[in-house]
């Protein structure tokens, strides 16, 4: 009987677990994606021309014969495996709880059809990695040295020619016609789709991989892999990364250490879901945020990347032209509006996942709380970065700053550590100094209550 193939955060036909157990048996395979509404429009342009790109590279492998429809899943699914006479529907597995809940819907609305989940966009799926009593970790250190000691699979072995393709236009149907891929016309610097991510990997491992611990941390260098985005679109499998990584060098473990964290994001999110948008560690609910007026204004102009302070503005001036923002960068401006601006972390956590091409549930929600104090791992409340020291340190000759902030391009110090600030760049919209001392009387009090 044939199979439908539901891709989701699995855009490629590379090391795709759910691909061979579709096509398991010789029976045909109907290749389709739903476009959510709901999720489309809690996308930004950038992540919307991501997905579209990548659903056309997606097309193109398959020789047109990849089904695109709108609506809710729980609906569509159903539809397009009764339409075909389907026995399963393969899919990744999700562990979002968003993904959750939605596949819950399916597999009720499926009925007699059997949603079947193989892989995951993980090296080793939420829920594996456990202490001896079977409790989840809240520690990265413990968990990355069980992480590693339970290892994952080798990359699987799949291709367009796993299977027998069917062609969707031979589904004459009203309520299955093809939706149009979205194409917002937004410019990338980037190339989406699981062609241009095998690419880009290759280039990096060739490159750049043996430099990257060092470089890693420096927004003015081409030091990280800008993999991010293929990886929260799932045009490439970390699997397939991990496979090239064999500790020649300290750049590979210093990789293998970021999707370790990607992973145990993930694993935290799956075991708390509620840390999506309240504090992992509920005693920080009693920490004193600003709002009204002034907050709105000053959360503007950290949106805008008019706040004075370089290193931030230029990290979201990135954002906002390319949707995308070095990590060390993410780290200082997220600093910034939780302890030099007291907002909410999780205002800044929602502008990240409209701008984001790269926005990830896990990763971004856990990275605000890491920022913040409140989440696991989470930096001590009295580490406060100083955006110009920090400015100074991971971009000392100011490239980086120079490229995002034109009004800065011709200054002798465009840290503004000394001399006259420039016609035309806003003076500071706070003093460090003393946003630093109201922060840690804030999370002093908080603490002794």
């Amino acid at each position: 009987m044939p199979s439908v193939l539901w891709f989701r955060r699995d855009l490629r036909l590379t090391d795709l677990p759910a691909l061979p157990a579709a096509a398991e048996g010789d029976g045909e395979v109907l290749a389709c994606f739903v476009l959510d509404p709901r999720l489309v429009a809690s996308s930004g342009p950038r992540r919307l021309q991501f997905l579209g790109d990548s659903l056309r590279d997606l097309q193109d492998q398959l020789d047109g014969r990849l089904l695109v429809v709108r609506g809710a899943a729980e609906t569509r699914i159903p539809l397009i495996a009764s339409r075909i006479g389907a026995d399963a529907v393969h899919i990744s597995a999700d562990f979002s709880p968003y993904g959750r809940r939605r596949d819950e819907r399916v597999a009720e609305a499926l009925g007699a059809v059997e949603l079947v989940a193989t892989g995951s966009p993980y090296l080793v799926s939420p829920g594996r990695v456990v202490k001896d009593d079977g409790s989840p970790y809240k520690v990265f250190t413990p968990f990355f040295r069980r992480w590693r000691e339970h290892g994952w699979r080798a990359p699987a072995t799949s291709s367009v020619t796993s299977a027998t393709w069917l062609d969707p236009a031979d589904l004459s149907h009203r309520s299955l016609r093809p939706a149009q891929i979205p194409d917002p016309g937004a410019d990338m610097d980037v190339t989406a789709g699981e062609t241009a991510a095998l690419a880009q990997w290759k280039r990096f491992v060739e490159h750049e991989l043996e430099s990257y611990d060092e470089d890693r941390n420096r927004p003015d260098l081409a030091g990280t892999s800008r993999m991010s985005g293929p990886l929260k679109f799932g045009t490439i499998h970390p699997r397939t990364m991990a496979a090239d990584l064999h500790m020649r060098c300290t750049g590979d473990a210093a990789y293998l250490r970021e999707l370790a964290f990607r992973d145990f994001y993930a694993d935290v999110l799956n075991h708390w879901p509620r840390s999506a948008w309240w504090n992992w560690n509920s005693d920080f609910d009693a920490i004193e945020t600003d709002s009204g007026a002034d907050a709105d204004e000053l959360f503007g102009a950290w949106k805008r990347g008019e706040t004075g302070f370089p290193i931030v503005d230029a990290g979201m001036r990135q954002l906002a032209q390319t949707g995308f923002m070095h990590n060390r960068v993410r780290m200082i401006a997220a600093s910034f509006l939780v302890k030099d601006l007291h907002l909410p972390w999780q205002w800044g956590a929602r502008w990240f996942l409209e701008q984001l091409v790269d926005g990830d549930m896990a990763n971004n929600q856990h990275g605000w709380q890491w920022c913040a104090g409140s989440g696991t791992d989470a930096a001590p409340y009295f580490r406060v970065f100083n955006p110009t020291t920090q400015g100074q340190k991971f971009d000392p000759a100011g490239d980086y700053v120079r490229r995002w902030i034109p009004e800065l391009a011709e200054a002798d110090d465009p840290h503004l550590k000394k001399g006259p600030r420039p016609a035309g760049y806003p003076g500071p919209i706070v003093d460090h100094g003393q946003e630093r001392a109201e922060a840690l009387r804030r999370y002093q009090a908080m603490s002794a209550t």
